[in-house]
């Protein structure tokens, strides 16, 4: 009998150590595996690799500085965080962004944020309600 695997998602990164490190310390997660070309990060019911894109793709994407955001994806992920005021500080300083205390929102028990990391993806960062 096989055991079922945790619920992951992808992020695709050209700076894969630097996203990682900013992933693992923004939510939590502790690197479980990691490879030439990505890294997985654990966060206990839930897995985040974060994989190179291909070098001949890479070398035709460039990450500016701030980075130019990507709202349009049909896709957005949303990690737990034991502090959104925590997250908050720790994204700016691996050169991610959450927004400010005022772009909170409440829904279903928890309070959440959205916010970017560093090559510009957008994610969302959720806290439980007080």
């Amino acid at each position: 009998m096989s055991t079922k695997p945790k619920p992951s998602a992808v992020v695709f990164a050209k700076d894969v150590a630097g996203m990682a490190r900013f992933y693992g310390d923004v939510a939590g997660m502790q690197e479980v595996y990691g490879d030439k070309g990505y890294v997985v990060l654990d966060g206990g019911h839930f897995q985040l690799v974060i994989h190179g894109i291909p070098a001949h793709i890479a070398a035709s994407i460039e990450i500016t500085r701030p980075p130019q955001i990507r709202d349009a994806m049909p896709i957005k992920i949303c990690l737990p965080v034991d502090g959104i005021d925590e997250a908050r500080t720790r994204a700016a300083q691996l050169g991610g962004h959450i927004g400010p205390k005022a772009n909170e929102w409440q829904a279903r028990g928890f309070t959440a944020c959205d916010g970017h990391d560093p090559e510009g993806n957008v994610f969302q960062v959720r806290e439980g309600a007080a």
